[in-house]
């Protein structure tokens, strides 16, 4: 009886400051000293919950990832990443779009923002390719849908957020015992898993341009590939190859931690931007800094209140009821996968992509154990799913970050997004359907 009243306070109130127009941080915060007060808790836990939660080393990654991507924006490498990706347009069908997608990647793999890789693949790509000939709201549409893999490729803050959620959680015993020991989570895990799924999303929105850039008329070059071109961009793209390779390379070979290579990543850019780019002006640092310290912020203040909240689910037994009711009916894997990702599809519409995985995770990540999933594919499933939510309205910030550039209309571009969205999630269940993707690499490292 306390179980299902104390589900009904918590999410009730959740969901009714929310229709209010109450920030999520609040509505989290507010639900949960509730929650408390009505199970005649300390609130003084409530405190010592929320502190601990931001006390952990692996969340200093985070700031310094955020301070990364802003540096790299203003040190010039991501403008040469993006040309670089531009000169293999040439005379392929809907080349230059492939080459936003493209240049997504790259830029994702310094910056582990689906926001940030949208506004700066999109500021070049997006007059690149209505210069073209392309559609303003398909140009804007295909980069909305790409910066998606700014937290898919790692390194990911999502991921970071989900690493620091599922960390302290262990398998039920009855899963144990039923599946055997499940591996650890870690960061460094997750950062590694995540490069195949980054691949086949990629992919799937590739195979989506080429088939809508058919259909338009979209055309290459008549000119054909420059290796002129392509030369002059690997010269000067050469110190913005290095960027990920350093980042990615030391993190993969166990060389430092990713809250290290974040810090690395800073220091590689600032030497950049300051000796060989001479780019980096004092102004543009502080400006990196002050976006930095907003969106850390932002995202301490959800983690802050989320995992009070999180807390209180566990500690009801919420997660096992849920896990319960979805097991009652039906056994098959791939049913309970569909229902999961329809489930994650729907929340990432409306509620912001960190906030999502630290209320999500102590929910569902039982239920993955209790079917026999592994936690790091899980996780990587988890991210993918709510890295579509970028591109899907009412919330989809890469949309509004597009619509801003492009001066095109939500509506059009959410339009000319949704072929890009049924791509992306035809790649979310090959890489549920098929762990071994996701794991393989893991593996061969010997994680």
């Amino acid at each position: 009886m306390v179980e299902s009243s104390i589900v009904v306070i918590l999410f009730g109130s959740f969901i009714g400051l929310l229709l209010l127009g109450a920030p999520i941080t609040v509505a989290l915060g507010v639900s949960a000293l509730v929650s408390f007060i009505y199970l005649d808790e300390n609130p003084i836990k409530f405190v010592q919950i929320a502190f601990t939660s931001v006390g952990s080393f692996p969340l200093m990654a985070l700031p310094a990832f955020i301070l990364a991507g802003a540096l790299m924006e203003a040190a010039g490498i991501s403008r040469r990443l993006v040309n670089l990706a531009e000169s293999f347009a040439g005379p392929v069908t809907g080349g230059i779009s492939a080459a936003a997608v493209l240049a997504c990647m790259f830029f994702g793999a310094i910056s582990g923002s689906g926001p940030a890789t949208t506004a700066a693949v999109g500021m070049l790509m997006i007059p690149a390719m209505v210069k073209r000939g392309y559609d303003k709201g398909y140009a804007s549409a295909i980069t909305a849908s790409a910066g998606s893999l700014g937290i898919i490729i790692p390194p990911s803050i999502p991921m970071v957020i989900f690493g620091i959620s599922a960390i302290g959680m262990v398998a039920p015993p009855e899963a144990v015992a039923k599946f055997g020991e499940f591996q650890t989570v870690s960061i460094p895990k997750l950062f590694i898993a995540g490069f195949a799924p980054g691949l086949i999303i990629a992919t799937t929105l590739l195979v989506m341009n080429y088939v809508s850039c058919k259909r338009r008329g979209y055309h290459g070059t008549s000119d054909g590939w420059s290796s002129e071109l392509i030369k002059k961009a690997f010269k000067d793209g050469f110190w913005s190859i290095l960027a990920p390779l350093v980042i990615l390379g030391g993190i993969y070979t166990g060389f430092f931690t990713p809250t290290e290579s974040a810090i690395v990543a800073i220091f590689y850019t600032l030497f950049v931007g300051v000796f060989i780019h001479k780019e980096l002006k004092l102004e543009s640092i502080f400006h990196s800094l002050e976006t930095t310290t907003w969106l850390s912020g932002r995202v301490l203040l959800i983690l802050f209140t989320a995992t009070v909240f999180g807390r209180l689910l566990v500690e009801n037994q919420i997660p096992a009821i849920v896990a319960e009711a979805m097991l009652s009916i039906t056994d098959s894997l791939y049913l309970i996968w569909a229902m999961i990702i329809a489930f994650l599809l729907f929340v990432g519409m409306f509620m912001e992509t960190l906030a999502a995985i630290m209320i999500l995770t102590p929910v569902l990540l039982p239920i993955a154990y209790s079917l026999g999933i592994d936690p790091i594919h899980f996780g990587i499933v988890v991210v993918c799913c709510l890295g579509i939510g970028f591109q899907t309205p009412p919330l989809g910030e890469n949309l509004f970050i597009a619509s801003g550039i492009s001066g095109t209309s939500i509506e059009e571009i959410s339009l000319r997004a949704l072929p890009f969205a049924f791509a992306s999630i035809v790649g979310v269940f090959i890489i549920a359907f098929f762990p071994d993707l996701t794991l393989f690499l893991p593996r061969l490292l010997g994680y």
